[in-house]
C-alpha cells in the first residue's frame, strides 16, 4: 500500500494488528487516528513539526529528580485534571492533580507535629477527619501532606533556604479517623516559568498562577485512595487556576481564631488560623480486592 495522506492512518493502524496486549493495541490505534486527524487539520510545515519535536525534547530535558516538566505540561493543558475527573468517584472527596512538586518522600510525623520548619509565620492548624462514604470514621488512614511556604515556594525550589521536608508530612489518623497538624497558611504562587512550559504560557497569553492550597493523598484499607487539595477560600486565582484543579467543594475557610482552649489543645498561641478539611474515601471496587 502506498503511503499517502489518505492511506497513512490505515497503514499505521494495521502495523499494530499483532499487538498482544488488547489494551495497548486499543491505545495505539486510537492515538494514531487522533494524532493523524490533528496533523491533517493543522497541516504543519516541516519547520513547525521540527519545532514541536524540539519543544517536547526540551520538556524532557528539563525534568530531573525534583522537577517534572512533563507533569507540568499535562497540568496546563488540562489533561491531568481530565484524567483525574474520569477516574474520580461520586462517593468520595473530589480528586485533583498531583502536581509537579510531589517529588520527594514526605517525612513521618506524629499527629499535632508542625510541618513548618521555618517558624516565621502565624501558626495555622489544619484538622479534620477521614471518613467512609457512609460517614464511618476511618482510623489509621495514611495522609501524605505537602504545601508551599507563605511566600509561595516548595522546599525543592529553595534547597539553600528551606530544610528538606519543610511543608511536608506523612501522618496517620487516630482511632476515630481524626488528624491535625500545624503549619502556615500557604500562598498563591506561579508554576515554574523558566522552562518550555513557561514559554508556552507566555506565548499564549496565559498567566502561570495557582491559588493557595494544601495537597493531600489519603490511603485507607479497602477504599480508593484520593489525591486532592484544600484550597484557601478567597485566595487570588481561585477562579483561574493555571492547571484547572479548583473544585468548589474543595474551597476551605482558613479562619482567625482566638479560642484559648483550642489553641492550647493544638499547641499554638492565639491568634492562630484554623482550617477544617474532612476527606471522604469511596469504597474500593470489588474487582480490585
Amino acid at each position: 500500500m502506498d503511503f499517502t495522506v489518505e492511506t497513512a492512518t490505515d497503514a499505521v493502524v494495521e502495523s499494530f494488528r499483532q499487538t498482544k496486549g488488547q489494551r495497548l493495541r486499543q491505545v495505539m490505534e486510537s492515538l494514531t487516528r487522533h494524532l493523524h486527524d490533528f496533523v491533517r487539520d493543522i497541516e504543519p510545515t516541516t519547520a513547525e513539526w521540527e519545532a514541536a519535536i524540539g519543544f517536547l525534547t526540551a520538556v524532557g530535558q528539563t525534568c530531573d529528580d525534583t522537577r517534572q516538566e512533563f507533569v507540568l505540561l499535562s497540568d496546563v493543558l488540562g489533561v491531568s485534571m481530565l484524567v483525574e475527573t474520569l477516574n474520580g468517584s461520586d462517593e468520595g472527596t473530589e480528586s485533583t492533580v498531583l502536581g509537579p512538586f510531589h517529588m520527594t518522600e514526605s517525612p513521618l510525623r506524629e499527629l499535632g507535629d508542625s510541618i513548618d520548619l521555618l517558624g516565621t509565620g502565624r501558626p495555622c492548624v489544619v484538622s479534620g477527619r477521614t471518613l467512609a462514604a457512609d460517614g464511618t470514621p476511618l482510623p489509621d488512614t495514611e495522609l501524605d501532606v505537602w504545601q508551599c511556604t507563605e511566600d509561595g515556594f516548595y522546599d525543592v525550589q529553595q534547597p539553600d533556604v528551606q530544610p528538606q521536608g519543610n511543608g511536608r508530612g506523612l501522618f496517620r489518623t487516630d482511632d476515630q479517623g481524626r488528624y491535625w497538624f500545624r503549619t502556615v497558611v500557604p500562598s498563591h504562587y506561579p508554576i515554574p516559568t523558566d522552562g518550555p512550559v513557561g514559554r508556552l504560557l507566555e506565548a499564549t497569553g496565559r498567566h502561570p498562577f495557582r491559588p493557595a492550597h494544601i495537597h493531600f493523598i489519603a490511603h485507607a484499607g479497602h477504599h480508593r485512595p484520593v489525591t486532592t487539595h484544600a484550597f484557601v477560600a478567597g485566595s487570588p486565582y481561585v477562579d483561574s487556576d493555571a492547571v484547572f484543579a479548583v473544585k468548589r467543594g474543595l474551597i476551605t475557610d482558613f479562619t482567625e481564631s482566638y479560642e484559648e482552649q483550642e489553641a492550647e489543645r493544638f499547641g499554638v498561641t492565639v491568634p492562630f488560623t484554623h482550617a477544617t478539611f474532612d476527606i471522604v474515601l469511596a469504597p474500593e471496587a470489588e474487582s480490585a480486592r
